[in-house]
Parts: C-alpha cells; sequence; structure tokens
C-alpha cells in the first residue's frame, strides 16, 4: 500500500473519509455527540494532515438516512465536536457535493478544515455511483482512507473514489486496525482465546467458524450474551423464553464438532442471570444444569461464568473479544460484560477489543487504557478476521 507520510499533501486539498457514525443525543438544536471515541480515534490522521499544511476535507456517513436529507442526521453536532477536539474552526456545507460545496472547498486555505453533510444524504453513496465518486473526487487533489470501520462496504467514498485519485494512501488509524487485527490471522501467539458474545448466532457464525479453522490445541473460544443460548439448547439445556435461534441448532453443532476435532476448547456459561424481560429491574441467578424456567430470560452470564470465563482469559496470550454479555445497557444485567472488560484489561497478553457495547464496556470500567488495542470497526473487524475481503482496503492497494 502507499505510505501515508509519503502523500504529498502540502497546500493540496486532501479528502479524508473517516468513520464519524458516533451516536447522538438531545433534538433539534440541542443534538450533541453522545460518545466521542470515533472521532478522537481519527485525530492523529488529521492532525498530521494539519501539520503539512493541507486544505483539509473530511467526510463520513452517520447513520441510515437512505439517501436523502434527515436533519436529525445531520453533521451539525459532528462538526461541533471536532472543531472543539482541533481547536480550529470546522465549515459545514449544507449538501455533500454542488456548486456551493466546490466554492468553499477550493476556497479553503492550508490548515483549515471542512466537513461534508451526510455521505448517506445522497444515493450513490450506498450505490458506489460511478457519478457520485466522479464528484467527491473532483474535490481533491489526494484521498486518504482512514474508516476501517466503513471499509467493509464498497462504497462510493470507500471504494469508487481511490481509483478516481491517483495520490492516496490509509491514514494512520486504517495502518493500525490493519496491523493489530493482523496478528489475529497470521503468527497468532498461543494460547488464544476468542471472548464471542452478543445477541445472535447468525452475526457471528462466519467468525466462528473461521476460528474453529484457525486455532489449535489449548486454545479457546468463550460464548456469551444470547447468542450463547442457542449453543446451550444445542446441547440439551432448557432456555425458557430466552431468545434462541433454532434454525441455527446444526450450525452449532459442527462448530462444536469443528473445535473438538483441533482441540478447542468451547466454552458456555454454567450460571445465567434471569428477568421476566429486557426491562427487568432485578436478575435472577439460575444454574444451566437446573434450567430457564417457564418465560423467564436469560439477559447476562452469571457470576459463576464471570469467573470461570476470566479463569480461561488470564491463561491466554493473546484475546480477542468481540460482544457483549447480556443486556448491557439494563444495569440489572450489565455486571457480566463488565467482568468481561476487567478480565481481558488484566490479561497480560496482547489484548484486542472490538464492537461498540465491549468498547462501551471497556470505557465505563475505565480499563480501556489497559487493552493493546481497540478496534473501531465492529463489523469491519469480524470480517477481516473471517478472511473476507475488505473493499475498501482492496481499493487502496489496487489502484495504486
Amino acid at each position: 500500500m502507499p505510505a501515508f507520510d509519503q502523500l504529498d499533501v502540502d497546500n493540496r486539498r486532501v479528502l479524508v473519509r473517516v468513520d464519524f457514525n458516533v451516536p447522538l443525543r438531545g433534538h433539534g438544536d440541542a443534538r450533541e455527540v453522545a460518545d466521542d471515541t470515533r472521532i478522537r480515534a481519527a485525530l492523529p490522521t488529521l492532525r498530521a494532515l494539519l501539520d503539512r499544511d493541507a486544505r483539509l476535507i473530511v467526510c463520513s456517513h452517520l447513520g441510515r438516512p437512505k439517501g436523502r436529507y434527515a436533519e436529525d442526521l445531520s453533521m451539525g453536532p459532528v462538526a461541533g465536536r471536532l472543531a472543539e477536539l482541533l481547536e480550529r474552526p470546522v465549515r459545514l456545507p449544507d449538501e455533500v457535493v454542488g456548486d456551493g460545496v466546490t466554492k468553499l472547498v477550493n476556497d479553503t486555505r492550508a490548515g483549515e478544515v471542512v466537513l461534508l453533510e451526510n455521505l448517506r444524504f445522497e444515493p450513490g453513496e450506498e450505490a458506489n455511483d460511478l457519478d457520485f465518486a466522479r464528484a467527491l473526487a473532483k474535490l481533491c487533489d489526494a484521498y486518504v482512507n482512514d474508516a476501517f470501520g466503513a471499509s467493509h462496504r464498497a462504497h462510493a467514498s470507500v471504494v469508487g473514489v481511490p481509483q478516481l485519485v491517483r495520490d492516496h494512501a490509509p491514514g494512520l488509524l486504517m495502518s493500525a486496525e490493519l496491523q493489530a487485527l493482523g496478528r489475529l490471522v497470521e503468527g497468532i501467539e498461543h494460547p488464544f482465546v476468542a471472548v464471542v458474545g452478543g445477541a445472535k448466532v447468525s452475526d457471528k457464525l462466519g467468525v466462528l467458524v473461521a476460528l474453529t479453522e484457525r486455532l489449535s490445541a489449548g486454545d479457546a473460544i468463550v460464548i456469551g450474551g444470547a447468542m450463547a443460548n442457542t449453543f446451550l439448547l444445542a446441547r440439551g439445556r432448557e432456555l425458557g423464553g430466552s431468545l434462541v435461534e433454532r434454525d441455527l441448532l446444526g450450525a452449532c453443532k459442527r462448530v462444536f464438532d469443528k473445535a473438538s476435532a483441533r482441540d478447542v476448547r468451547v466454552i458456555l456459561p454454567v450460571d445465567l442471570r434471569c428477568g421476566s424481560g429486557l426491562d427487568a429491574r432485578e436478575a435472577t441467578i439460575v444454574a444451566v444444569g437446573d434450567g430457564v424456567a417457564g418465560d423467564s430470560l436469560a439477559l447476562d452470564i452469571g457470576p459463576r461464568s464471570e469467573a470461570s470465563f476470566a479463569g480461561v482469559i488470564a491463561t491466554a496470550k493473546t484475546v480477542f473479544w468481540n460482544g457483549p454479555m447480556g443486556v448491557f445497557e439494563n444495569p440489572a444485567f450489565a455486571q457480566g460484560t463488565l467482568a468481561m472488560a476487567n478480565a481481558v484489561a488484566e490479561c497480560p497478553g496482547y489484548t484486542l477489543v472490538g464492537g461498540g457495547d465491549s468498547v462501551a464496556a471497556l470505557n465505563a470500567s475505565g480499563r480501556a487504557g489497559d487493552i493493546d488495542h481497540v478496534s473501531t470497526g465492529g463489523g469491519a473487524s469480524l470480517e477481516f478476521i473471517e478472511g473476507r475481503e475488505l473493499p475498501g482496503v482492496t481499493a487502496l492497494a489496487a489502484a495504486h
């Protein structure tokens, strides 16, 4: 890939694709960024370009406006927070491309910043429309992709633009993500422990299968969250009214078989925190062997499971964690996820965490600084580890 530090940016218009798809809170003019983790992650790249006198044009998507303007998904709050963090003005046009945007960008001087409106206001973004990619490419002399979290999507700003702009490179965050995740694909230090959670087996099945084919004797896959329910059901446990994916019981059994053939341990919860619904205020601890009764729901791993999972993690030389252990947004069922945050943070091996809820748990526990790499890409991280091609990464290399 072309090198970021060799890209000629002096007094040139540099379009930087970032992932500022951040949560917002409030309404109307009172909207503000609720979590600026992704904005902060891009700051090293943006500051490096500004220090080299680039004329900075930043672009990102936000939410799912489906190709049309949506006031509550305007980049206004993001522009405000970015300006605070960069300690300089950030100008926001009222559209993504057009004559007004072109004039604003061309009038931008070295060291100044423009943030384009939400890319997904334009239907050509998600469609990877050539005309829209050309309109973006005309705004710049050089292109930088620092949006690892969006690089598993073949969208115009990710794939189309680098094919049209000769001078391009990955940003510092993109390079760091590829280097860190590469340690989970090639040259793994064993024992390797993958901690996988979340709601659905279907969301993580690909990476689970890939891991069972890549890991070796002594490694382990730790499974929590609602997806553990389906694995428990595949082993004959009673789950009451808990979320399960009965159509994937066969897939779970295949994961067990593949892991067993390679002497890889699959670690499941031994107890669960259960409640009457997602908004329940109290948790009842139930042993897996006793089964979940009636319409009760398994909503978190229990304290014995926390200790079991932590014990496995403590022995690892490499840990990958993606996905919560329960309904993390409900304090009554957040303990299992917070326990994993602490266990991964205390592991002396190489640790990598990805996924919004996992990162939120790290931040809530105050342990994010104890992790070797916190990935900004949830789905992109999983697809990379699974071994699938990331279109945004391929475009940077193929167009060089």
